[in-house]
């Protein structure tokens, strides 16, 4: 697995420093049929021919055009928590550093898996430990007091890590001593400042407004899981790039919602589809509330990222179906500590003792 900061660089570094402005803050978009122009908290105006709203799901932009479209609470969070290799004990990186490991707890989901270090490192020893945790969080209880910093300060769906107190971290961290294998109970605990990020669904009827154009989470939130947010914003920018090339948008900017329009037609239709449950089938194997399949719910057909995550789902739960096969996921913690598997025999998961069976 990659991560974002070894993305970003990627991306950022090939830019003139004129070229990105940091500690900027959109107030207010104006436009004519000549131009469009982005005003800025300081005062500043900057004048263009096309306006990109890439600002994330809170997207200052979409507010603008789209005031009554608001993100949706989908009901629970995700803990993230990143370790850096040096600072994993030993016999726990021996152990499960190489893998991608899940835990299952009732109606959760933990993933942990190895990334590149913070300065994108990928040698051996200088690497980072990243963590995922999805657990249900009831809006107007559990969510507002995480999101309710020491001073007594509520900060709505969302608290900056370093707000988050104290006791809280603490809780978490006992929780996941409590539900999740040892091994990565402990990374999980050794980290200094677990954070959460609430998932919300968000699909935008319209992304072009003359002019003005939304792209990646601005326009539409791919929930995690299938791990399509940054591709779904890559294919945004490429038929961007596409109707930029292939139509005068600078003169007739009329043709860029054309494109879109014709974008949409293409992934499955402009409306929204009835709402489809997406888990796996009901199985004896899964019918224990330690093997229970969480259920989420795609909200539109619209974009290829949502007919890719539908696949996605529909593979995962016909392999889930099967009796032949299992995702691997270490021991519970009422399970004693098992040494380290043999690369060249890989285990997988054995439902309910937590114990590997052999390929």
């Amino acid at each position: 697995m990659s991560s974002w900061g070894r993305l970003y660089r990627s991306l950022r570094d090939p830019l003139p420093a004129e070229s990105y402005r940091l500690g900027m803050s959109l107030r207010q978009v104006e436009q004519d049929a000549e131009s469009v122009t982005a005003v800025f908290a300081d005062g500043s105006r900057v004048r263009g021919d096309l306006l990109v709203g890439a600002d994330g799901v809170r997207s200052t932009v979409r507010e603008q055009f789209l005031p009554d479209i608001e993100p949706n609470y989908a009901g629970y969070v995700a803990w993230r928590a990143m370790l850096d290799e040096s600072d994993v004990p030993a016999d726990i990186r021996a152990e499960i550093f190489e893998r991608y490991t899940f835990c299952l707890p009732d109606g959760e989901l933990f993933l942990a898996y190895p990334v590149p270090g913070r300065n994108n490192e990928t040698q051996a020893g200088r690497r980072a430990y990243n963590i995922v945790w999805y657990r249900p969080t009831d809006r107007d209880t559990t969510l507002v007091d995480l999101c309710t910093d020491a001073t007594g300060r509520r900060h709505g769906t969302a608290i900056p890590p370093p707000l988050i107190r104290p006791e809280v971290t603490a809780a978490i961290k006992a929780t996941a001593r409590a539900l999740v294998a040892p091994q990565v109970a402990e990374i999980f605990a050794r980290t200094p400042q677990p954070f959460f990020q609430p998932i919300f669904d968000l699909e935008s009827p319209q992304i072009v407004f003359g002019r003005v154009a939304l792209l990646g989470d601005a326009a539409f939130v791919a929930r995690p899981h299938v791990g399509a947010g940054v591709t779904k914003a890559a294919l945004d920018a490429a038929s961007l790039a596409d109707a930029a090339a292939g139509d005068d948008l600078v003169g007739r900017p009329a043709a860029l919602s054309a494109r879109a329009a014709a974008l949409r037609q293409r992934a499955g239709g402009a409306r929204p589809c009835k709402k489809a449950p997406i888990s796996a089938p009901s199985s004896s194997r899964a019918s224990s509330a330690r093997e229970r399949s969480c259920t989420a719910t795609s909200t539109t057909c619209c974009t290829p990222t949502i007919r890719a995550a539908r696949i996605c789902a529909a593979f995962w739960s016909a392999r889930a179906a099967r009796r032949d096969w299992r995702p691997m996921v270490l021991p519970q913690p009422r399970c004693a500590p098992r040494p380290p598997t043999p690369p060249a025999s890989r285990s997988r998961r054995l439902r309910g003792a937590g114990r590997p069976t052999r390929r």
